[in-house]
């Protein structure tokens, strides 16, 4: 049997940089935490999809509520309505962790400013596994921007992106339902529709390969802090 988290340990989980983005392996994942203090909060549910390139594999996705290490709070309650007898007798995060990364395998993880899942998410695989966290990662919120400021640019007759940058304004534009939100699958799946509508918009501006859409998204600023103190980012 393929011990694949000590494969992790010792090298880069990578898509190939030539290959097209259409043809790419994604994952596109979402939390739902405790509460946003890293040093204070944990981790309450994990979800997932699937793509390959712009097409959503319905089939393959992955969800588990997690025991969290941390009191859930009044707060993240109300937000995503998990209470603690939800969660009384469900895993430990170790142990989701194992299955969740093997789900993952190399694919490209994918999410709306998706550095604060990755912050928990990678605390809890270096505590719990004693692994790293090493898939390439793109993040909606940028991306979103570079194409509202390139629409913006090129002053085309009836585009209005919006202006607010939440994960549910974005998928008003692009007619995706959000009658459903705050459950970590759920949310992954409108971040994946969304992402869905934004490789056409790459492939249009010749960024055609997994390199060069990593090298874009490595240019760009997530500005994921601020968009927690605008209220944008929900746990």
């Amino acid at each position: 049997m393929i011990d694949f988290l000590n494969i992790r340990k010792n090298r880069a989980m990578q898509q190939d940089p030539d290959m097209n983005i259409g043809d790419a392996a994604y994952v596109v994942i979402d939390t739902e935490l405790t509460g946003l203090n890293e040093n204070k909060d944990s981790i309450v549910s994990i979800g997932a999809v699937k793509m390959i390139g712009g097409s959503i594999e319905l089939g393959q996705s992955f969800y588990k509520l997690i025991n969290p290490e941390t009191a859930l709070t009044a707060q993240s309650v109300v937000i995503h309505e998990i209470t603690p007898s939800d969660v009384s007798e469900k895993p430990h995060v170790s142990s989701v962790l194992s299955g969740f990364l093997e789900f993952c395998r190399t694919d490209i993880m994918v999410g709306f400013c998706v550095s604060i899942d990755m912050s928990f998410l990678t605390r809890a695989a270096k505590r719990s596994l004693g692994t790293v966290i090493r898939n390439q990662v793109l993040d909606i919120f940028p991306l979103y921007e570079w194409i509202r400021n390139r629409e913006n640019r090129k002053k085309q007759q009836g585009v209005s992106l919006p202006h607010q940058y939440s994960l549910y304004d974005i998928a008003k534009f692009y007619d995706i339902d959000i009658s459903s939100t705050h459950n970590a699958l759920v949310d992954a799946y409108i971040t994946a529709q969304i992402f869905q509508r934004f490789i056409p918009y790459f492939i249009e501006a010749g960024i055609t390969s997994v390199g060069d859409l990593m090298k874009l998204s490595g240019r760009l600023k997530g500005g994921e802090r601020q968009t927690v103190s605008r209220g944008i980012y929900n746990f």
